[in-house]
């Protein structure tokens, strides 16, 4: 059961989060790529509201079963190009900065500038931490999967 609505009780916050998604949306990182870090950041930080509503959000996209099924494997299922993996690995150590002393390698960064501009980079840098943001709000009030469908 879902502790409280943080879109009801603090909308402001919600509209500036709602902003940050507008921005990305309009990016430069493709809408497949935006969906596959969301649901692999979703997942790390165990957000079910979050992993089933870019699921189907994906889905919708026209993203394949066999992708949305192996983006937790990423690194072993032949689904994903290069950048698309640059971009995994880039989520996932942005994600879990306090797992190791050199939190986003230099050589994870590297990759992730060899296939995204400055502009582009910047702009997943962004859809990870606001990512994050939201799995937080989704995980702390414990927001029902499905329940906005």
């Amino acid at each position: 059961m879902q502790r409280i609505d943080v879109s009801r009780l603090a909308p402001e916050a919600y509209r500036a989060m709602h902003a940050l998604e507008r921005f990305q949306r309009e990016s430069g990182v493709p809408h497949s790529t935006l969906e596959l870090i969301k649901l692999r950041v979703s997942q790390i930080n165990g957000c079910a509201f979050c992993v089933d509503m870019h699921s189907h959000d994906a889905k919708k996209a026209g993203e394949t079963d066999e992708r949305l099924w192996s983006v937790a494997t990423w690194r072993e299922a032949p689904f994903y190009t290069e950048a698309e993996r640059a971009a995994l690995a880039l989520a996932e150590e942005t994600t879990r900065l306090s797992d190791r002393p050199d939190a986003v390698p230099d050589d994870v960064w590297a990759e992730a500038a060899k296939h995204y501009d400055d502009e582009t980079l910047a702009a997943l840098v962004v859809a990870i931490a606001t990512i994050n943001a939201w799995n937080r709000i989704g995980v702390a009030t414990r927001l029902v999967p499905g329940s906005r469908r």
